[in-house]
């Protein structure tokens, strides 16, 4: 997202605002990323090559401590709040949405997949209400969804993975996404591998590896 906003501010698609990165977990990973520039692509590399950090937005803060945290709502200009968990369902993303989510000024973007039964999923799905902390608010911000900005490997990819194996595992289990898509991944495994055990386990259900 840092990356994206960025070529926005270079492109005069956006105005330069304050960006706050507000995720302990996220800074982490940011770091290690910055640092380790053996791993970035050729892309990076060269934007790199040609000075600055192809990370940083102009104006961007990161918010280590809950003081930090804290210190965002308290800001009454125009900003971008970079916030996890992903899904609303826990963290400091649930203060920032407690402000913001009644006030019609504001716009949530959610760029990640939102599980079924999740605040995020409710909210993606237009909710005009959501409950927070045992609070009932009001949802007049405008809401949004990014798909293309998932992580995850499609099911052609991850066959591509899997064909990869000297051998074939002496069962494969399936235990992320919804259940539509993981019996869609079951039978995609079983007709490129005829072999594979593959196995969509249930809640609850236990194996004796």
């Amino acid at each position: 997202m840092l990356y994206i906003l960025r070529e926005l501010e270079v492109e005069n698609q956006i105005p330069v605002l304050p960006v706050y990165v507000d995720s302990p977990m996220a800074i982490d990973a940011f770091e290690i990323f910055r640092n380790h520039r053996e791993e970035h692509d050729l892309e990076m590399t060269e934007l790199e090559k040609a000075g600055g950090n192809p990370l940083y937005s102009k104006r961007v803060y990161f918010a280590r401590t809950v003081e930090d945290s804290k210190a965002i709502n308290e800001h009454r200009f125009p900003s971008i709040i970079i916030s996890a968990n992903g899904m609303a369902t826990g963290g400091r993303i649930l203060h920032h949405l407690v402000q913001r989510l009644p006030d019609e000024r504001n716009s949530v973007i959610f760029v990640g997949f939102q599980a079924a039964g999740t605040r995020g999923r409710l909210l993606s799905e237009g909710a005009r209400q959501v409950r927070i902390f045992g609070v009932d608010y009001p949802v007049r911000a405008a809401i949004y969804v990014i798909d293309s900005f998932s992580a995850h490997g499609d099911y052609s990819e991850i066959l591509r993975w899997l064909r990869g194996f000297k051998q074939a595992p002496r069962k494969t289990f399936l235990v992320h996404g919804e259940p539509k898509a993981a019996e869609a991944m079951k039978g995609h495994i079983q007709a490129t591998f005829q072999t594979w055990q593959v196995e969509v386990p249930t809640y609850l259900q236990s194996y004796e590896i």
